[in-house]
C-alpha cells in the first residue's frame, strides 16, 4: 500500500505568500506530480518545467537537447516523488517557465498510511490566486499588482484588457482545484 504525502507548494519571492497544500500518493511519478502542481497552483502548462534537488535537475529529456550531457540532468520519466522526498521536512524546488522562472518550494510536511483507500490527489488548502502566465516573473507580477491597484495608471486599462477584464490576487477556491484534480489523468485514481 502506498503512503500518502502531505505537501506544501509555495511560490518563492512572492509576498504575501501564494501556496497550496495537497495530498498525493508517495509513489506518484514526477511527471504526474507536475500536473498536480499545475492544477493546484492555477498554471496552464504552457512552459517547460523541472524539479531540482541537490544540484540535480529532473526534467523531461528533449530529443534535440544538445546541452543535456553538459548539465546535471536526469530524465524524470520513471522517477517517483518518493525518490526525491523521503522523510518529513524534505524539500525540493519545482521551476516552471524558464523565462519567468517561477520557483516553488515543495515541502514534504507529513507522511501517513492510506488506510481508507482515499482517492488522490486532493487539495486541502491554499492562499491567493496564481499569477497570470507570462507576466514577467516575480518582478513583473509585482508591477502588475501595482498597476491594477492604481486605476489612474496609464497602463491600467491595457493590463485589464490583457487579463480578460479582471484579476483578483486574493481569490482561491479549494473546491475548484479539487474539481480540476478529479478531471485530470494522473495514472493513480485510488489506492486500497
Amino acid at each position: 500500500m502506498s503512503k500518502l504525502y502531505q505537501i506544501k507548494i509555495q511560490l518563492v519571492e512572492v509576498t504575501p505568500s501564494i501556496w497550496r497544500r495537497v495530498i498525493i500518493p508517495s509513489d506518484m511519478l514526477l511527471s504526474d506530480f507536475h500536473k498536480v502542481i499545475q492544477s493546484a497552483m492555477g498554471w496552464t502548462n504552457s512552459h517547460l518545467h523541472q524539479f531540482v534537488k541537490n544540484d540535480t535537475y529532473y526534467l523531461q529529456k528533449m530529443e534535440d537537447d544538445w546541452t543535456w550531457d553538459e548539465m546535471n540532468n536526469v530524465d524524470y520519466k520513471r522517477r517517483k516523488v518518493s525518490g526525491l522526498l523521503k522523510k518529513e521536512n524534505d524539500a525540493m524546488i519545482y521551476e516552471y517557465d524558464f523565462g519567468d522562472s517561477w520557483e516553488h518550494i515543495i515541502l514534504l510536511e507529513k507522511i501517513t498510511e492510506n488506510t481508507r483507500g482515499q482517492k488522490m490527489p486532493v487539495c486541502l488548502d491554499g492562499k491567493r490566486n496564481c499569477p497570470p502566465e507570462d507576466c514577467g516573473g516575480t518582478y513583473g507580477y509585482e508591477d502588475l499588482l501595482n498597476i491594477l491597484a492604481d486605476p489612474k495608471h496609464e497602463e491600467h486599462g491595457n493590463y485589464l484588457k490583457w487579463l480578460g477584464g479582471e484579476f483578483d490576487p486574493e481569490y482561491f477556491s479549494v473546491d475548484e482545484v479539487n474539481k480540476l484534480l478529479k478531471r485530470k489523468d494522473y495514472g493513480c485514481i485510488s489506492f486500497y
